[in-house]
């Protein structure tokens, strides 16, 4: 009798919201909302929208879209500020590593946003809170979330502490698929021995070093390759080669 005197007083999203921690959210975001609404919702999974009994449009996945739009506009006017003297693709290039699903999934939950997904209990026993696209679009409501309440700067500001800041790291530990070996196999194939790796130019701040290397297999087949580190400068390298020997290979 009192749950259901309770239950016709508050909506069961009244209830869930009024016990959902957004001062510790905002601790760990850097960012006080004015309206609370807006961070729960920028939770929502879809599947927690059969609990509250919402329209579907009551999930997340708008604020997502709108985040999305937002990260990519100020990871491109960062870069672009930032490193003045770089051609258009090696931006493309940079952006498209730390805006990827993988690196904005393991942001979120390096900060531990993903334990305060609203899921429901079947999302939840299959790993829904620590599952790749679930915290990559939590990351991105955020975000959306962020400019509803208070605007751009504060936006922009939270994708800079969260993850611009750590670019460098991003860049340089992204996991790549592994063209060294594919090139290794290949030469070793051949009867043409190890690839030999040189590296032919590094420059920029110790704290941004960028490395062009140029591989060669028997002093006859070589490419050049770039990158915020050795080991990507080398994958890099390996990659356009591959391309190379698969051209001629196809033209003979």
């Amino acid at each position: 009798m009192i749950y259901f005197i309770i239950n016709k007083i508050f909506k069961p999203k009244e209830l869930i919201q009024s016990d959902f921690n957004s001062r510790k959210i905002e601790k760990i975001i850097k960012y006080k909302f004015k309206n609370k609404t807006l961070l729960f919702k920028a939770f929502k999974h879809r599947s927690f929208l059969a609990i509250t009994n919402e329209s579907y449009i009551e999930s997340n996945e708008r604020l997502e879209f709108l985040g999305d739009s937002i990260l990519g506009q100020a990871t491109t006017a960062f870069l672009f500020h930032l490193y003045p003297e770089e051609t258009e693709g090696i931006l493309s290039q940079m952006k498209s590593i730390l805006v990827s699903r993988t690196v904005l999934s393991d942001v979120c939950y390096n900060l531990g946003l993903g334990e305060f997904l609203l899921i429901d209990k079947g999302e939840e026993k299959t790993g829904g809170k620590k599952r790749l696209s679930n915290l990559a679009n939590l990351y991105e409501a955020i975000i959306g979330a962020i400019y509803l309440d208070g605007g751009y700067k504060p936006s922009e500001k939270f994708i800079q502490q969260s993850l611009l800041a750590h670019r460098n790291d991003i860049l340089n530990k992204k996991k790549h698929y592994n063209y060294k070996s594919i090139l290794l196999e290949y030469s070793q194939s051949i009867g043409l021995g190890s690839p030999l790796y040189k590296t032919i130019d590094e420059s920029g701040p110790d704290h941004a070093k960028y490395f062009v290397i140029q591989v060669s297999i028997n002093d006859e087949k070589n490419a050049k390759g770039e990158g915020f580190s050795k080991k990507l400068a080398e994958q890099n390298a390996a990659q356009n080669l591959l391309k190379i020997i698969d051209s001629q290979l196809i033209e003979n």
